[in-house]
């Protein structure tokens, strides 16, 4: 049996969850504890980003062990309707250059490089579940060796600045396996236009050296405006 003061505090974060997930009524005392003693007995790494439930997507192993990846045919599921009672909203972030993107990408996907276009587009007016429906985040970049990392990584981070712990606007991430070159490979019939274009394409030499520069440029400003603000706040 956990103690009294343990279960009074997971019952205020599960009752603040359920008031972000949709304002839902909080449960009555006895399944509020059958649900934290169920949440307790679960592995952490198996509990999306605020702890409040289980991965909905079957995970595989992938470059990173701290974030989850997916396979091409879970996204195929997902574009086909599979999990249409459980998700509101599924956002897949091809992450790659606007030039690769506009060779060939997957159906639906949002083509957002820039970590200030992707803070803007998803933490600036933040979308909401509904009721027990998720919205589910997948980052891809061409392998999702490092761009798409890197980004899921940095949505986390300001999602969690922005918000008291654990509550999280986007609690389930995910990272696309083998990025948008495995799943063109696997499924190229759910890709639009149905062609890749690689990141070191040699017509695109000039695209790719300025988009790397756009990016090191706003990195290195973001870096001092952080820096500024630390210095701030001595």
């Amino acid at each position: 049996m956990l103690p009294a003061s343990l279960l009074s505090y997971l019952s205020v974060i599960l009752f603040l969850q359920s008031l972000v997930l949709g304002g839902a009524q909080a449960s009555s005392s006895s399944s509020s504890s059958a649900e934290i003693e169920s949440l307790l007995d679960s592995d952490p790494r198996d509990l999306v980003g605020d702890f409040s439930k289980s991965y909905l997507f079957k995970t595989v192993s992938g470059k990173h062990q701290d974030l989850k990846y997916i396979d091409p045919e879970m996204i195929v599921a997902v574009l086909n309707g599979k999990f249409s009672g459980d998700i509101k909203d599924c956002v897949i972030i091809d992450c790659r250059y606007p030039y690769e993107y506009e060779g060939g990408h997957i159906k639906g996907a949002v083509n957002l490089h820039m970590e200030e276009d992707v803070e803007n587009f998803l933490l600036k007016e933040p979308m909401v579940s509904s009721g027990n429906k998720r919205v589910i985040i997948v980052f891809h970049c061409e392998f999702s060796s490092e761009r798409a990392p890197r980004m899921c990584r940095f949505v986390r981070e300001r999602d969690r600045l922005g918000n008291e712990y654990p509550i999280l606007h986007y609690p389930e991430l995910y990272v696309l396996k083998g990025g948008y070159r495995d799943f063109f490979l696997k499924c190229k019939g759910y890709c639009e236009p149905q062609g890749y274009r690689p990141m070191h394409h040699e017509d695109f030499k000039e695209d790719l050296r300025k988009f790397r520069t756009k990016s090191r440029t706003w990195a290195g400003e973001k870096s001092k405006r952080e820096h500024y603000s630390r210095l701030k706040k001595l």
